[in-house]
């Protein structure tokens, strides 16, 4: 080994308070409430900003989360605020659900219901309640399974619908976003609804639950991953016919290690055994097709033209330490610790802003940071890198 994971331990330990020490610092919105809604490359609010529901229950996810890992009161009222203002804004009291997004003062401006967003809802619920032991929140978490089960799961061909309008009829654009495909399936929502699933099965051992997860675990299986390339495909007519040729290697490595991780709660030991071995086929060929000498993960392959996007996004990279500390913990082989220790050099030299906080959103091949990504926006939040830090530290324990 080139590292010692307990040193490597001390140094995410203070990257965690780093980045939630941005979060808590910059990010607390003391005119309208809750938090704000984008600051740009260079720190700067941005007044007018909308708010999203991504962002939100993603900043309720972070600091529930933090708390239950470090017991850090600070972070627990941090988790307070954000379930508040999920509750007053976000929460549809008439149809049911979030809404999609909010004014800067907290007024609904897209009422639709992105089932993605749902599934976050759930993932944050159901951390604040391991954290602040409130009813309501499991209550509030349950509430918004029973409506994905009843409105999104498609019954004939299993899976899950993309999205709703407001009062949970048909749309014609289900897209999560301009950059996305109009199919009515897609592995990117039921990636994240499978995480929300699981982490709920964590404070609600319920065996509706645990058999919807496990039914997703072979959608996975058998439906999303293509078993000629050890790719994820990323967007699916109803009966699951592919509409998609590009490979995001960012989502690879991440749906393997959260494939692993739902295996395990549902406990049953075939599928553990089946969903390990695909978790190592998906970390090796990101390693072997999108990753660049110095262990950084590359954006995207179109994969009919060949093109490669070399950018390097700074949510792959945190990803791609936890795939890759979950395979070095199944086979015991030192050159994924190896490349572990590559990428986390990577995010220091390149990725984590040493001016302003945080991390930089996007780097180029060469890791110059590009201005145009925002520090905090509607996407960008402390839940892909924040989280990283938990899950490989509880990896080296």
């Amino acid at each position: 080994m080139t590292q010692n994971p307990e040193k490597l331990k001390d140094e995410f330990s203070r990257e965690l308070e780093n980045i939630l020490k941005y979060w808590s610092t910059y990010c607390l919105d003391y005119e309208y409430g809750g938090f704000v809604g984008r600051r740009d490359f260079f720190n700067r609010q941005i007044s007018g900003a909308s708010k999203s529901a991504v962002l939100n229950t993603r900043i309720l996810w972070t600091f529930s989360a933090a708390y239950n890992f470090t017991l850090n009161p600070e972070y627990l009222i941090i988790a307070d605020r954000a379930y508040q203002y999920i509750k007053t804004y976000f929460e549809d009291k008439r149809f049911g659900g979030l809404v999609w997004e909010v004014s800067e003062k907290g007024e609904v401006i897209n009422g639709r219901k992105q089932i993605y967003a749902l599934g976050f809802g759930i993932y944050g619920y159901s951390e604040y309640f391991k954290a602040s032991k409130n009813p309501q929140a499991l209550k509030d978490a349950i509430a918004l399974f029973e409506l994905i089960e009843k409105n999104s799961y498609d019954p004939i061909e299993g899976g899950y619908l993309e999205a709703f309008a407001n009062d949970w009829s048909t749309l014609e654009d289900v897209r999560l976003s301009p950059k996305d495909a109009n199919e009515p399936k897609s592995m990117n929502t039921h990636l994240h609804i499978l995480e929300p699933y699981t982490n709920l099965l964590r404070v609600w051992p319920n065996e509706h639950l645990k058999e919807k997860i496990a039914a997703l675990i072979r959608i996975f299986l058998d439906k999303i991953i293509d078993h000629r390339t050890h790719h994820f495909n990323l967007f699916f007519d109803t009966d699951w016919t592919v509409r998609s040729s590009i490979v995001s290697f960012g989502h690879d490595i991440e749906g393997a290690w959260l494939l692993y991780e739902a295996a395990i709660m549902v406990g049953d030991e075939q599928l553990i055994a089946e969903v390990s071995d695909n978790l190592i086929q998906m970390v090796d060929v990101t390693l072997a097709d999108g990753c660049a000498s110095d262990g950084s993960v590359f954006n995207e392959k179109e994969t009919i033209s060949g093109h490669l996007d070399t950018d390097k996004h700074w949510w792959m990279q945190a990803e791609a330490m936890v795939g890759l500390a979950y395979a070095w913990e199944i086979t015991g082989k030192d050159a994924y610790f190896d490349q572990l220790v590559k990428v986390w050099h990577f995010i220091c030299t390149f990725v984590i802003d040493p001016v302003n906080g945080e991390w930089f959103g996007r780097v180029d091949k060469d890791g110059e940071p590009l201005i145009s990504d925002d520090k905090v926006g509607f996407w960008k939040c402390a839940y892909h890198n924040s989280r990283s830090m938990m899950e490989v530290m509880a990896i080296f324990e």
